[in-house]
Protein backbone atom coordinates (compact mmCIF):
# COMPACT_ATOMS: atom_id res chain seq x y z
CA UNK A 1 0.00 0.00 0.00
CA UNK A 2 2.68 2.60 0.91
CA UNK A 3 3.92 2.05 -2.82
CA UNK A 4 0.75 2.70 -4.35
CA UNK A 5 0.63 5.69 -2.47
CA UNK A 6 3.74 7.10 -3.20
CA UNK A 7 2.71 6.17 -7.27
CA UNK A 8 -0.40 7.94 -6.80
CA UNK A 9 0.95 11.01 -5.72
CA UNK A 10 3.72 10.90 -8.55
CA UNK A 11 0.63 10.70 -10.70
CA UNK A 12 -0.74 13.23 -9.10
CA UNK A 13 2.16 15.29 -9.02
CA UNK A 14 2.36 15.68 -5.27
CA UNK A 15 5.04 16.15 -2.92
CA UNK A 16 4.74 13.10 -0.76
CA UNK A 17 6.68 12.51 2.58
CA UNK A 18 6.20 9.56 4.78
CA UNK A 19 6.76 9.11 8.04
CA UNK A 20 7.12 5.92 8.92
CA UNK A 21 8.59 4.41 12.55
CA UNK A 22 8.13 0.71 13.54
CA UNK A 23 8.23 -0.68 17.11
CA UNK A 24 7.91 -3.17 19.21
CA UNK A 25 3.98 -4.45 20.31
CA UNK A 26 5.20 -3.32 23.78
CA UNK A 27 6.21 -0.16 22.66
CA UNK A 28 2.46 0.56 21.53
CA UNK A 29 0.22 1.20 24.79
CA UNK A 30 -2.62 -0.99 25.51
CA UNK A 31 -5.18 1.57 24.90
CA UNK A 32 -4.30 2.03 21.50
CA UNK A 33 -3.85 -1.90 20.49
CA UNK A 34 -7.79 -1.83 22.46
CA UNK A 35 -8.76 0.88 20.76
CA UNK A 36 -8.07 -0.56 17.17
CA UNK A 37 -9.18 -4.06 17.98
CA UNK A 38 -13.13 -2.63 19.36
CA UNK A 39 -12.51 -0.63 16.83
CA UNK A 40 -11.78 -2.57 13.54
CA UNK A 41 -12.26 -6.56 14.29
CA UNK A 42 -14.15 -7.08 17.85
CA UNK A 43 -13.62 -10.80 17.22
CA UNK A 44 -10.17 -10.65 16.52
CA UNK A 45 -8.80 -13.43 18.80
CA UNK A 46 -11.66 -15.65 18.85
CA UNK A 47 -11.44 -16.18 14.50
CA UNK A 48 -9.20 -17.82 12.41
CA UNK A 49 -8.57 -14.89 9.70
CA UNK A 50 -12.17 -14.09 8.44
CA UNK A 51 -15.10 -13.60 10.66
CA UNK A 52 -18.03 -15.32 9.36
CA UNK A 53 -20.88 -13.63 11.71
CA UNK A 54 -19.66 -10.01 10.74
CA UNK A 55 -19.58 -11.34 6.79
CA UNK A 56 -23.26 -12.71 7.53
CA UNK A 57 -24.23 -9.14 9.11
CA UNK A 58 -22.98 -7.50 6.58
CA UNK A 59 -24.60 -9.57 3.84
CA UNK A 60 -27.79 -9.26 5.46
CA UNK A 61 -27.66 -5.37 6.08
CA UNK A 62 -26.93 -4.98 2.19
CA UNK A 63 -29.79 -7.22 1.50
CA UNK A 64 -32.27 -5.46 3.75
CA UNK A 65 -30.61 -1.78 2.09
CA UNK A 66 -30.40 -2.46 -1.24
CA UNK A 67 -27.18 -1.31 -0.92
CA UNK A 68 -23.42 -2.85 -1.97
CA UNK A 69 -22.01 -4.58 1.22
CA UNK A 70 -20.18 -2.69 3.54
CA UNK A 71 -16.50 -3.85 5.13
CA UNK A 72 -16.51 -6.72 7.12
CA UNK A 73 -12.77 -7.43 6.70
CA UNK A 74 -10.84 -9.01 9.90
CA UNK A 75 -7.47 -6.76 11.28
CA UNK A 76 -5.67 -10.15 9.64
CA UNK A 77 -7.20 -9.31 6.25
CA UNK A 78 -6.35 -5.99 6.03
CA UNK A 79 -2.83 -6.33 7.51
CA UNK A 80 -2.43 -8.84 3.84
CA UNK A 81 -3.93 -6.06 1.93
CA UNK A 82 -1.36 -3.55 3.07
CA UNK A 83 1.45 -5.88 3.00
CA UNK A 84 0.89 -7.29 -0.78
CA UNK A 85 -1.92 -5.90 -2.39
CA UNK A 86 -3.78 -2.46 -3.02
CA UNK A 87 -6.24 -0.44 -1.87
CA UNK A 88 -8.56 -0.39 -4.29
CA UNK A 89 -11.91 -2.41 -3.57
CA UNK A 90 -12.39 -5.28 -6.12
CA UNK A 91 -13.59 -8.80 -6.23
CA UNK A 92 -10.61 -10.64 -7.47
CA UNK A 93 -8.01 -8.94 -4.82
CA UNK A 94 -10.85 -10.53 -2.31
CA UNK A 95 -9.89 -13.78 -4.09
CA UNK A 96 -6.21 -13.24 -3.35
CA UNK A 97 -6.60 -11.81 0.49
CA UNK A 98 -9.11 -14.28 2.23
CA UNK A 99 -6.14 -17.07 1.71
CA UNK A 100 -3.45 -15.40 2.53
CA UNK A 101 -5.27 -14.20 5.63
CA UNK A 102 -5.77 -17.73 6.50
CA UNK A 103 -2.45 -18.65 5.79
CA UNK A 104 -1.35 -15.73 8.22
CA UNK A 105 -3.55 -17.01 10.94
CA UNK A 106 -1.74 -20.24 10.54
CA UNK A 107 2.23 -19.04 10.60
CA UNK A 108 1.22 -15.56 13.14
CA UNK A 109 0.85 -15.31 16.11
CA UNK A 110 -2.54 -12.98 17.10
CA UNK A 111 0.01 -10.68 19.13
CA UNK A 112 2.62 -10.72 15.97
CA UNK A 113 -0.64 -9.80 13.52
CA UNK A 114 -1.48 -7.18 15.67
CA UNK A 115 2.52 -6.05 15.99
CA UNK A 116 2.45 -5.77 11.93
CA UNK A 117 -0.96 -4.55 11.50
CA UNK A 118 -0.24 -1.32 13.92
CA UNK A 119 3.20 -0.94 12.62
CA UNK A 120 2.00 -0.38 8.62
CA UNK A 121 -1.68 0.28 8.84
CA UNK A 122 -2.24 4.16 7.18
CA UNK A 123 -2.84 6.70 10.10
CA UNK A 124 -3.31 9.85 7.56
CA UNK A 125 -1.13 11.05 4.12
CA UNK A 126 2.10 9.39 4.31
CA UNK A 127 1.93 8.43 8.07
CA UNK A 128 1.87 4.69 8.25
CA UNK A 129 1.73 2.90 11.78
CA UNK A 130 1.43 3.79 15.44
CA UNK A 131 4.82 5.12 16.54
CA UNK A 132 4.50 7.42 13.51
CA UNK A 133 0.73 8.50 14.08
CA UNK A 134 1.45 9.39 17.51
CA UNK A 135 3.78 11.41 16.71
CA UNK A 136 2.29 13.38 14.03
CA UNK A 137 -1.12 13.57 15.50
CA UNK A 138 -0.06 14.09 19.25
CA UNK A 139 3.67 14.68 19.69
CA UNK A 140 3.74 11.61 21.52
CA UNK A 141 5.46 8.34 21.48
CA UNK A 142 2.92 5.80 21.00
CA UNK A 143 3.45 4.27 24.52
CA UNK A 144 2.18 7.59 25.71
CA UNK A 145 -0.83 7.47 24.15
CA UNK A 146 -4.34 7.66 26.45
CA UNK A 147 -7.89 6.06 26.18
CA UNK A 148 -9.71 8.79 24.59
CA UNK A 149 -6.49 9.60 22.20
CA UNK A 150 -6.36 6.20 20.61
CA UNK A 151 -10.05 6.02 20.43
CA UNK A 152 -9.73 9.32 18.12
CA UNK A 153 -7.22 7.53 16.32
CA UNK A 154 -8.75 4.39 16.00
CA UNK A 155 -11.82 6.13 14.77
CA UNK A 156 -9.42 7.12 11.87
CA UNK A 157 -9.12 3.59 10.56
CA UNK A 158 -11.66 3.67 7.61
CA UNK A 159 -10.99 6.65 5.95
CA UNK A 160 -7.24 7.63 7.22
CA UNK A 161 -6.72 10.06 4.43
CA UNK A 162 -9.32 12.09 4.80
CA UNK A 163 -10.27 11.74 8.91
CA UNK A 164 -8.33 13.37 11.56
CA UNK A 165 -8.59 12.30 15.62
CA UNK A 166 -9.50 15.90 16.74
CA UNK A 167 -12.95 15.68 14.46
CA UNK A 168 -13.29 11.74 15.68
CA UNK A 169 -15.63 12.90 18.68
CA UNK A 170 -19.11 10.81 18.29
CA UNK A 171 -17.14 7.98 16.74
CA UNK A 172 -14.08 8.12 19.50
CA UNK A 173 -16.65 7.46 22.29
CA UNK A 174 -18.43 4.52 20.57
CA UNK A 175 -15.13 2.69 20.33
CA UNK A 176 -14.41 3.81 24.16
CA UNK A 177 -17.63 2.43 24.90
CA UNK A 178 -17.14 -0.76 22.92
CA UNK A 179 -13.77 -0.91 24.49
CA UNK A 180 -15.82 -0.76 28.23
CA UNK A 181 -17.99 -3.71 27.06
CA UNK A 182 -14.58 -5.59 25.94
CA UNK A 183 -13.18 -5.31 29.23
CA UNK A 184 -10.78 -2.74 28.36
Amino acid sequence: MQIQRRVEAWAAGAAYEKRWHVVPLADIGPHLRHAVVAAEDSRFYSHGGLDLTEIERAIEQSRRRGRGLRGASTITQQLVKNLFLTTHSWWLRKAFEIPLALLAELILTKQRILELYLNIVEWGPGVYGAAAAARHHYGVAAAALGREQSARLAACLPAPRSRRPQTMNRYGAVIQRRMAEMGW
